[in-house]
């Protein structure tokens, strides 16, 4: 049995319209690009309307001359010999050469030439079109002479440039941005500087982006082992034109963020000395003040000891000779009225206003304050801040007072004769929602036992006693308790102790 056999019919021939040659002749004549057709040897045998235009060459004038009429001879023989290469190999070329008018001006012609090939294959005319792209040309050198200038300005500027797309990718930035990259170890200070000056901005440059600009705000921005750095920085929104075909016909831009980088370390260097200065003197005042607060409290406490066997005292008189007692009972009576007027003349504590605090600010002060006493005791300090702390709301004197509090704690723990290894290590972080302050030092450590005394009034492990008339930590741990925070001794790794502090970032208690 034989396969059916298919239909060998071929399909019906699409026959295209023919257009009369006039009408070619007529598309290629009016047409607004300059068209000339030459022979192989370049000789001109047509050019159009346009032609005549950007050459200045009538037709009859051009006709029958070689296209080598045109040319400036200043165009680079290299040119030529590519052009040809191409040509005779039967294939098109483009390019630009410089071209001289019948009035003797020049101008940038980009031509684009084809041969025209007949069926054996042979080259029988070029078809050369051509337009005059000198204006063009000037205003690309133009655009391109500016932004050389524009680039030029801006790396030689003292402040650093950023340009930062919608996305907050920077797309633009100078020479001393790249300096600041580099100087301060940051993955994008850009994005650092903007998280603690302006929080939320990713979703306000996106949504609202003129919400992201502001004027002049510094930032201090701490580095492990250096001197820290301030920055005034000012952000502007612009719009930027998207360079997606699919924008073409749509005028509006993208939003993008501007920031200008001032480094004002030297004047606040110089504020923060002058600063120091009087603060050193504030500290040392009120350290005064609070070692006569300690003392007579320290007397108060002392003499209510006494005091309590003599109410004891009174009562047991009362029943065996009640003169006695009475006139026993009237000396403590003024006793305990001499008590309260000394109770009544111990200085208060200053109140303080809460303010912002950074902590790392509040850390480096004390460290300048210490500076003495650490060279005088041959201790090191290794620094080790967060680049950035969010703010804490707090008291900056108490904090100071702190802060100083434990690190001569550790110096007095170090300070003992023949102890070699001498070191603190001070730094900062920031763990979740939560700000951790760390003052390790390297020293004999506090025995387990003393962990939890050493927060009670008028103790101290100095000379291994665990007795001392005075505050110890106790009013440390208060000053930590008034901020919601909490503190904690426990061993540090090279056997000393380290004292921990944390802070909520948001000022509830721990």
């Amino acid at each position: 049995m034989s396969a059916p056999q298919r239909n060998q019919s071929a399909p019906p021939s699409i026959t295209e319209p023919a257009l009369p040659p006039e009408a070619y002749r007529q598309a290629v004549g009016q047409a607004d690009l300059a068209i000339s057709i030459t022979d192989p040897k370049a000789n001109i045998l047509y050019a159009n309307e346009s032609f005549t235009r950007v050459t200045g060459y009538a037709p009859d004038e051009i006709v029958g001359k070689n296209e080598s009429l045109l040319s400036n001879h200043t165009t680079p023989p290299e040119i030529y010999q590519a052009m040809w290469a191409e040509l005779s190999a039967q294939r098109p070329w483009s390019g630009k050469l410089l071209n001289r008018r019948k009035d003797g001006s020049l101008y940038l012609a980009e031509l684009s030439i084809s041969p025209v090939v007949d069926r054996s294959g042979q080259t029988t005319h070029f078809l050369g079109m051509h337009r005059d792209v000198t204006a063009l040309h000037q205003l690309e050198r133009m655009v391109r002479n500016q932004k050389h200038l524009i680039e030029s300005v801006v790396d030689a500027a003292p402040i650093a440039f950023a340009l930062l797309d919608p996305g907050g990718r920077v797309i633009l930035d100078n020479q001393e941005y790249k300096k600041l990259l580099t100087d301060l170890r940051l993955a994008e200070p850009a994005h650092t500087l903007l998280d603690g000056l302006q929080p939320g901005w990713r979703e306000l440059l996106a949504t609202t982006p003129g919400k992201c600009a502001f004027a002049n705000r510094e930032m201090r921005i701490d580095r492990p082992g250096s001197r820290p750095r301030w920055l005034s920085v000012t952000a502007s929104a612009i719009d930027l034109q998207s360079d997606c075909i699919d924008s073409y016909f749509c005028a509006a831009g993208q939003p993008g963020l501007l920031l200008v980088l001032s480094d004002v370390t030297s004047l606040r260097e110089e504020q923060e000395r002058s600063r120091a200065a009087a603060l050193q003197a504030v500290l040392a005042e009120e350290e005064r003040t609070a070692a006569i607060r300690e003392g007579l409290s320290a007397a108060l406490f002392r003499l209510e000891e006494p005091m309590n066997v003599m109410s004891s005292a009174i009562l047991v008189l009362q029943r065996r000779d009640p003169a006695s007692a009475n006139v026993l009972q009237d000396a403590l009576q003024a006793s305990r009225e001499h008590m309260e007027t000394l109770r009544q003349v111990i200085p208060q504590s200053p109140q303080e206003i809460v303010v912002p605090v950074n902590l790392n600010e509040i850390l480096r002060d004390v460290l300048e304050i210490c500076t003495p006493r650490l060279l005088s005791a041959g201790i090191t300090v290794d620094w080790q801040p967060a680049a950035t702390l969010p703010p804490l709301a707090g008291r900056p004197l108490q904090l100071r007072m702190l802060f100083k509090a434990l690190v001569d704690n550790a110096i007095e723990a170090m300070n003992v004769k023949g102890w070699r290894h001498r070191e603190i290590v001070l730094s900062s972080a920031v763990d979740e929602d939560r700000i951790v302050i760390s003052v390790i030092d390297s020293g004999p450590g506090i025995p387990p036992e003393w962990r939890v005394k050493v927060f009670e009034p008028f103790f101290t492990a100095k000379n291994g006693s665990g007795k001392h008339i005075g505050t110890g930590l106790s009013r440390a741990q208060q000053v930590v308790a008034d901020h919601g925070g909490i503190i904690d001794l426990i061993d540090s790794p090279s056997g000393g102790c380290a004292a921990i502090v944390e802070f909520r970032v948001d000022g509830d208690p721990i």
